[in-house]
């Protein structure tokens, strides 16, 4: 069945965590990054794009600077970030270089899949290096973003789900310390097992992940599982492989029986993928009526809403909310100010009070992604 599942994969997004560059120490594992470059050489042979979203960076750069911060500590993580970034990209051009490849250094922050137009040209850019054969290798730009610094993304598990959603990737590969998604905690039970495919992500599958709130979950198996949603969202598997089995990226692109994979099942249009991943610029609470019409996938009119939270542009996304709970995001016809005007009107009204009419929708249905 993973043979099959994986007999067309062409694009692989491959998220590296820090405990597997460092193989378990402060510094970074030659060893192991030379398998990685090789392994994906072979890939490339085989005609595939390959890119690479690494972590480790703050992690080598306090090591450096034998810093020992304290966990909320923001400023010193930032520097160590810095420091890092430059240690582990050189150690990646090693290893690459001693495989005939080039890599390419690409630094995100959390706007980068909330702004179109930067989504759009990243796209290009990442396209570009594809065609040139260059492998991106893509960080999180912690000496400028606190809030990724703060386990936003976990572990960049949640931002390589993002890459591979946006870049139309076939499979994402998480490296990891933990080889799998187990049915119970390994660490504390000696029977647990591990779940070699995973069709549907439901609240056993969730639970198994532990709770987010105690210590129970092993490995950020929490922020894998929101991988994995993401990814199945977009038509992209994902598996989880342990980065200290032999040859582990060839085995788990050729279906070999290692790891847990989760079996994409729907394929969502780009534009609602972006929408439902972008930050939302502001708010809309809307009634009841309109929040069925945009369950069935119709227009919201200004008739429905009935208040607006912050200030947006025309062309922002916004969440659109209903008794306290965010059931969609889109993007406005209008902006936050002749909202306010026009709500709770007919379509009908929106001429005279603003003067001009964009839409009779403030916001097309085409835009709109449910939750």
């Amino acid at each position: 069945m993973r043979k099959d599942i994986l007999s067309d994969i062409h694009k692989i997004v491959i998220k590296v965590g820090t405990s597997s560059i460092t193989a378990g120490g402060s510094g970074v594992s030659a060893k192991f990054m030379d398998s990685v470059a090789a392994q994906v050489k072979e890939l490339k042979d085989q005609g595939k794009d390959v890119l690479i979203v690494t972590s480790g960076a703050i992690g080598i750069g306090l090591a450096a600077m034998n810093a020992h911060p304290k966990p909320k500590e923001i400023p010193i993580r930032q520097a160590a970030a810095s420091v890092g970034q430059s240690i582990l990209m050189q150690k990646w051009n090693d290893s690459f270089q001693k495989n005939g490849m080039v890599i390419a250094q690409i630094l995100l922050t959390l706007d980068f899949y909330s702004d179109r137009e930067k989504y759009l040209n990243l796209r290009n850019a990442i396209q570009t290096l594809l065609e040139h054969d260059v492998v991106p290798i893509i960080n999180e730009n912690d000496a400028i973003c606190v809030k990724e610094i703060d386990a936003v993304f976990g572990d960049n598990d949640t931002l390589s789900a993002m890459v591979s959603s946006k870049m139309d990737a076939d499979l994402l590969i998480i490296l990891s310390d933990v080889e799998g998604l187990y049915d119970k905690n390994p660490k504390l039970h000696s029977d647990a097992k591990i779940i070699p495919t995973v069709t549907e992500i439901n609240e056993n599958i969730i639970a198994m992940a532990g709770d987010p709130t105690s210590k129970v979950g092993v490995g950020g198996m929490r922020t894998k599982i929101k991988a994995a949603q993401i990814c199945s969202e977009s038509g992209c598997n994902m598996m989880i492989a342990g980065s200290n089995i032999s040859d582990v990226i060839l085995k788990a692109v050729s279906g070999e029986d290692i790891g847990t994979i989760f079996v994409a099942e729907k394929k969502e249009r780009k534009k609602s993928i972006w929408i439902k991943s972008a930050h939302p610029s502001g708010t809309l609470v809307i009634d009841d009526g309109a929040r069925c019409a945009v369950g069935k996938h119709l227009s919201l009119l200004a008739v429905g809403i009935k208040a607006i939270k912050g200030r947006f542009d025309r062309g922002d996304v916004v969440a659109i909310e209903c008794d306290g709970k965010v059931i969609a995001k889109g993007i406005p016809d209008y902006n936050s100010e002749d909202i306010e005007k026009i709500k709770g009107l007919h379509s009908d009204k929106i001429t005279e009070v603003l003067g001009h009419k964009n839409y009779d929708n403030v916001i097309r249905s085409e835009n709109i992604a449910l939750m």
